[in-house]
This record gives C-alpha cells, sequence and structure tokens, in this order.
C-alpha cells in the first residue's frame, strides 16, 4: 500500500509540475490554463495593453474619406470612455497631427461599456477589446499624390479591476493613398 501511494504522490507531483512549467508568450504569466485570459505579468504603463493600429485608406483629391483608429485593449484590462465619467478621470483621446494638403475631422468614439470596479463608488464608462474610433480625412484639391503617412497620437490610461495605470501617448500613423 505504502509503495503504491508513493507512486501516485509522485506522478500528481509530476503533473503538477509538467502543467506549471508550459512555456506562455513573452511577456505573459502562464499556467491559467485554456480558456482563461492572461495579462501582462509587469504592467508600468498603459501602452504596453493598448496597441493602436489603423486600416489604410484610399482618397482623392478634393474629397472625404472615413479612416478607422483600432485600440486593442488586453483582456482583463478597460481603458476610460470619451467622455470619462468624471473630469478627473483620463478619457481616451485621438489628436490627429498635421499635414499639408490633408485636414482631419473630430474622431467619432464608440459608445462605452458601464461597468463597477472595486476602486469606484459608481459604474464607469469604459472601453474593453477591440475599440474602432472614426476620424475622417479631407484631402484638398492640392494635396501631393502617392503614399502618405498621416500622424495621429491616442491618449489613454490602462486600468485593471483593482487599479489604474500611468496613462500613456501611443504615436502611429494612417496608411493614405492620394490618387
Amino acid at each position: 500500500m505504502t509503495r503504491s501511494l508513493s507512486f501516485a504522490s509522485c506522478l500528481c507531483v509530476a503533473l503538477v509540475m509538467a502543467a506549471c512549467s508550459k512555456s506562455a508568450p513573452p511577456g505573459y504569466g502562464g499556467g491559467l490554463g485554456p480558456g482563461r485570459s492572461q495579462t501582462p505579468a509587469v504592467v508600468s504603463s498603459s501602452d504596453q495593453v493598448v496597441k493602436v493600429a489603423a486600416a489604410p485608406l484610399s482618397i482623392t483629391p478634393n474629397s472625404s474619406a472615413e479612416a478607422v483608429v483600432t485600440l486593442s485593449i488586453s483582456p482583463g484590462f478597460h481603458i476610460n470612455a470619451n467622455p470619462a465619467t468624471f473630469s478627473y478621470l483620463i478619457a481616451t483621446e485621438v489628436t490627429p497631427g498635421k499635414m499639408a494638403g490633408i485636414t482631419a475631422g473630430s474622431p467619432t468614439y464608440p459608445a462605452p461599456v458601464k461597468k463597477k470596479f472595486q476602486f469606484a463608488e459608481q459604474p464607469l464608462a469604459v472601453y474593453e477589446g477591440q475599440i474602432p474610433i472614426k476620424l475622417t480625412l479631407h484631402a484638398d484639391k492640392n494635396a501631393a499624390s502617392g503614399p502618405l503617412s498621416f500622424p495621429i497620437t491616442v491618449r489613454v490610461q490602462a486600468c485593471d479591476e483593482e487599479k489604474c495605470y500611468p496613462p500613456a501617448t501611443v504615436n502611429s500613423t494612417i496608411s493614405l493613398i492620394v490618387k
């Protein structure tokens, strides 16, 4: 009986050790198992959990087109909506840059999700997951033709269920072809 018990104990310990040592993608904690979200192991700034991408856009001189800037927020995190619930919260903000021949309108932000967190007394307006923000670009009649990179900045403050992280400004571009 002692021999089979020790063999079973060793087998259990080996299985647990093997499960805990599974390698995870770089920057992520392991051992959560399938179907459970993984979050970056150490977060020191909001730009570690929010990524910015913009779909390429074609436009003709003297016309307008709608660009879509997508914010990808890591699972387990959220960012404040625009407008933010309270004036002291840092709202998500897309700021278009400047470029000769191209002008930008005001960004259009999606409807937020209202969510209750333990650090706030009332539900907050937030974004989670993939968030599309629309930005109308206008090419003047004298806009230079060819490929361009229209600059944008995105200001975000990421939070998890317990705390918020230092805000960050992410620089990005919208690939633009003026035909």
